[in-house]
């Protein structure tokens, strides 16, 4: 099992801590391009609600950042990712300014950029494997399911053959590729999501992150599930299905995330997933087999 906090400090000789940006960018998926309404689950921060604000430029973000995590580490090193809404999507003159600003960083040791695989036209993998020569650059592609009816209920916007040419034209160029799954989309079974596990896996993602599904306030999603129409995992589903995803995930595949956050703030569902230490100490007490205390 290839945990990401192993991983990094292997790579790096410490740890490595996360700091999100916010590009200030959009969606195809909401201006129009191919949608509007965004996908299904996606909040109105377009998943960055643990990003910095947008506005603010992308050095004092960083120190922003670093504030923020100053009673956890002193003189540390830092990941810049760009979280918020689609990481890839603008010109690349705007897109090199905030890289470039992130990259150069001195206490930056990797560039992670949250992306679409519709979103990574030749100019823009041109100037992500510039990037790469300076220091290690990831991109993080939201595919969510392998499955084609479940991704167009979420309303994706792109079929699974788009993201295994990104996947391929990523690796051609010796970027490391992470691959987002959602762990409990309606009318999935744990069949169907062990499935887009394994695919992945067998694809060739260098790190997988597996997110349990979240119900958030003002989203289509939200609504389907007060009307009763759909369920969520409940924790011990969720415990035995974490369980079964990681037999199957090799050991060079890094596993980036496990549960992730629901924003408190904007969180319907599951409630049970508020309580980060309690499912952490369970994740470590029965997937991994650990003594919580010796941690």
């Amino acid at each position: 099992m290839n945990l990401l906090n192993d991983y990094l400090r292997k790579r790096f000789g410490q740890k490595v801590y996360k700091i999100a940006l916010n590009g200030g960018f959009t969606c195809p998926n909401r201006d129009g391009t191919i949608g509007t309404g965004g996908c299904i689950f996606c909040s109105e921060g377009g998943s960055g609600e643990f990003a910095q604000p947008a506005g603010t430029g992308i050095t004092a973000q960083i120190e922003q950042g670093k504030e923020l995590l100053s009673k956890k580490i002193k003189d540390g090193k830092y990941i810049a990712y760009f979280q918020a809404y689609t990481g890839t999507y603008a010109d690349t003159d705007r897109l090199r300014s905030l890289y470039m600003e992130a990259i150069n960083h001195p206490d930056i040791v990797v560039l992670s950029v949250a992306t679409r695989p519709d979103c990574l036209p030749d100019d823009v993998l041109d100037l992500l494997e510039e990037c790469n020569h300076i220091k290690p650059v990831w991109v993080e592609l939201g595919l969510q399911t392998i499955h084609p009816e479940t991704a167009e209920y979420i309303r994706r916007g792109y079929p699974l053959s788009v993201y295994d040419e990104a996947l391929r034209k990523l690796k051609s160029r010796h970027i490391e590729v992470i691959t987002h799954l959602i762990l409990g989309l309606p009318g999935e079974s744990s069949s169907d999501m062990l499935s887009s596990v394994k695919y992945v896996c067998d694809a060739g993602t260098d790190g997988i992150k597996l997110q349990l599904l979240h119900i958030l306030k003002n989203t289509d999603l939200e609504k389907e599930y007060q009307s009763g129409s759909i369920r969520v995992l409940t924790e011990d589903e969720y415990i035995r299905l974490l369980k079964e995803c990681l037999e199957i995930i090799p050991e060079n595949v890094v596993i980036h995330r496990l549960t992730g956050d629901g924003d408190k703030r904007i969180l319907v569902a599951p409630m049970w997933s508020a309580d980060k230490k309690h499912v952490w100490n369970r994740i470590h007490r029965e997937v991994f087999h650990k003594n919580v205390k010796s941690l």
